[in-house]
């Protein structure tokens, strides 16, 4: 019986430690936008594809998409998710970009140009882990404001 004990623990800790981390990591993975459930708002980008993955201690963000003038935009970010600025390749309308990781399932984000914030919004991650949704706001150089709910299924 105690030996009986001893296993069933070892497997709910095992269990545990799995679904945590499962948890922590919920944005990993690589994530297309599912354009009939979003809300593009006029001139704001389209992030076609989105993956998130690990790079040593950091995280590397690739993102293919669209700018808001119609031309192909492809980016990479890798830092952590602690709410400092690391530098962003790719974006000429960006320099860096931080992330600061709200909840297991939730980012909240910056990019800048020049040290002014030209993008911010939330990353949010449903409960089963198969829909991500980014609500963003940006200022177009017009200085009206544009938002956005982007809609992406994992793959």
């Amino acid at each position: 019986m105690k030996a009986k004990t001893c296993v069933l623990t070892v497997a709910f800790c095992v269990v545990a430690a799995v679904a945590a981390f499962a948890a922590s990591n919920a944005q990993m993975g690589t994530w297309k936008l599912n354009e009939s459930k979003s809300k593009i708002g006029a001139g704001m980008p389209k992030n076609d594809t989105v993956v998130y993955e690990a790079a040593g201690d950091n995280v590397k963000v690739t993102i293919d998409g669209t700018a808001g003038d119609g031309t192909k935009t492809h980016s990479e970010w890798t830092g952590k998710m602690d709410g400092k600025d690391y530098p962003s390749t790719g974006n000429p309308n960006e320099d860096t970009r931080a992330y600061t990781k709200v909840s297991a399932s939730t980012l909240r984000f910056a990019s800048k140009k020049d040290g002014k914030v030209v993008l911010s919004g939330t990353v949010t991650v449903s409960a089963d882990g198969k829909t991500r949704t980014v609500t963003s706001t940006a200022k177009g150089a017009d200085g009206k404001t544009a938002k956005s709910v982007l809609v992406y299924d994992k793959q």
